[in-house]
């Protein structure tokens, strides 16, 4: 696995897309994928599943420089408990990114401008767990602050594995269309409506895709890369973040590095993928 970013010479990975969790949620996380539940749909074995120790020693053996630690509420009264653990659990691992969340309810404006002050440098939102148009009146005040403090939000909003209500590129382009500075990831590439969220990050210069099991022979099972997009990755290079989904991914991590090398989109592509945008993003130090 080393093999693949020193050969890059690059001074390690940054994973955007991350997972960790209070116990007792990640344990429902991790029960929900044991069961294929309808927003699974298929049989989704953990490979990294581990206490959280192991798993955080395990990312620095992989040779990740920064990390999330991505959270998200599926009901109200939820977020601001989340937050309170992420933050500490930030301030516990230097090399995670200080990760926050929100949920539309009254609290949300409040408890997202107390996360900003505290540090937040990514937000999570969920909008398939989490069943909420992005567009709800409860988040304006979120979207506003976020955008004004150039925060970036990584948002699962695509259609796969399971479509939501509330899923798709067109609720995201009517966020946008209200708040076209807001600076968002979108997880998975927008799998499966690829072109349509390429087309977005097009249109909005904020918006940005990471590559969580895009490309991976479990994806390209139900939601292949359409080949004729190809020459959009190479257009989007500077918008594209590496992101793995660690630990709940049905495969290895090497694997999942493997399907975005094998795009052949050059190794200066791949530099920045895997490194340098989102150092750049994120300011991470040693960029």
């Amino acid at each position: 696995m080393r093999a693949i970013w020193t050969g890059l010479r690059l001074p390690g990975l940054i994973d955007v897309h991350t997972h960790f969790m209070p116990r007792s949620v990640m344990d429902k996380v991790w029960a929900y994928f044991d069961s294929a539940g309808p927003l699974v749909g298929r049989e989704w074995p953990i490979t990294y599943r581990a206490d959280e120790d192991v798993r955080v020693e395990t990312l620095r053996a992989f040779g990740i420089r920064a990390y999330s630690s991505l959270i998200y509420p599926h009901k109200p009264d939820m977020a601001e408990w989340l937050n309170g653990w992420a933050q500490e659990f930030a301030t516990n691992h230097p090399d995670c990114l200080h990760t926050a969340t929100f949920y539309p309810e009254e609290s949300a404006t409040a408890y997202v401008s107390r996360a900003i002050q505290a540090g937040t440098r990514v937000f999570k939102a969920h909008i398939q767990v989490g069943d909420y148009s992005p567009t709800d009146s409860l988040l304006d005040g979120v979207w506003s602050q976020i955008a004004d403090a150039r925060i970036p939000v990584i948002i699962h909003c695509g259609s796969g594995p399971a479509p939501g209500t509330h899923t798709g590129p067109e609720p995201i382009r009517a966020l946008l269309h209200r708040f076209p500075s807001l600076p968002l990831i979108i997880a998975h590439m927008g799998m499966p409506e690829y072109e349509a969220f390429l087309d977005l990050a097009h249109e909005f210069p904020n918006v940005h895709l990471d590559t969580t099991m895009a490309f991976t022979d479990f994806a390209e099972r139900d939601a292949p890369f359409p080949d004729g997009l190809r020459s959009r990755l190479a257009d989007a290079g500077d918008r594209i973040l590496w992101g793995s989904d660690f630990p709940n991914i049905p495969y290895g991590y090497t694997h999942a590095l493997e399907a975005v090398t094998r795009q052949d989109m050059g190794a200066d592509w791949l530099r920045n993928v895997f490194y340098h945008n989102a150092a750049r993003l994120f300011e991470v130090a040693g960029d």
